[in-house]
């Protein structure tokens, strides 16, 4: 007879089995399109069939770099689920941060582009946190605001509930529908396939992110109705 812990330990390798077959055909499918445009576009220089051209040459290093994209997010993914990322928590104080990157993505914005503004009460006490991660979880999430809010506002907040700081980017942009919302931080997911074009995004920025707030001791949500905006934010306890 088969022992129970025997019995699990086969359905853990089955779970273990089927996430691996899952994570190599995402893969798959994600370096696909790049690579076939590239292919394309070379196979069509080299019988003649089109001829050299700064577009031509501009949209191969377009699609190069998604490739780097995607190989960088794989590795610092990797990292993260399996433990290897450096976390060093001290007292932080997250204005000059957020002053920081409010800055450089405001240089993004176009004149007839959302309002990018922050909102930092006086009270604000130090998190416990890693600057340098916490500063990447910004940039990607300030980063999704910016690629998807085409007009009206971009605002990050920040307020304090009991032992913990909560960061929020709220946007006017495009949304997330009801149905889409329980995947959103699944590795390769995307509400709309379509995006990845649109965003140059790999579908992995979101899963990082997530474990890099858990990597902190912290949460992560997020809320959003189709067609009015999205409300992304995370805590990080106190120091």
């Amino acid at each position: 007879d088969r022992s129970p812990s025997r019995g699990l330990g086969d359905v853990y390798k089955r779970q273990v089995e089927n996430r691996r077959r899952e994570l190599m055909s995402d893969l798959t499918h994600e370096l696909r399109t790049p690579l076939t445009v590239v292919r394309g576009y070379l196979e069509e220089l080299a019988d003649g069939s089109i001829s050299p051209s700064t577009e031509l040459y501009q949209n191969l290093i377009k699609e190069t770099r998604r490739l780097e994209r995607l190989t960088d997010d794989l590795q610092e993914l990797s990292k993260a689920e399996a433990g290897y990322l450096s976390i060093t928590l001290i007292p932080l104080s997250l204005l000059g941060l957020l002053q920081s990157l409010i800055e450089k993505f405001s240089d993004q914005l176009l004149e007839d582009g959302p309002v990018l503004e922050l909102i930092y009460p006086p009270d604000i006490p130090l998190a416990l946190a890693d600057s340098d991660r916490t500063e990447q979880i910004l940039v990607n999430l300030m980063g999704n605001a910016l690629r998807y809010t085409k007009k009206g506002s971009i605002t990050v907040e920040v307020s304090r509930s009991k032992n913990q700081v909560w960061i929020a980017i709220k946007d006017t942009g495009i949304g997330i529908s009801e149905a889409d919302l329980p995947y959103i931080f699944e590795r390769f997911w995307r509400a709309d396939r379509s995006r990845a074009s649109y965003s140059g995004g790999s579908g992995i920025g979101l899963a990082i992110t997530r474990r890099l707030v858990e990597l902190q001791n912290g949460k992560i949500e997020v809320e959003s109705e189709l067609g009015k905006g999205s409300i992304f934010r995370f805590s990080l306890p106190l120091a």
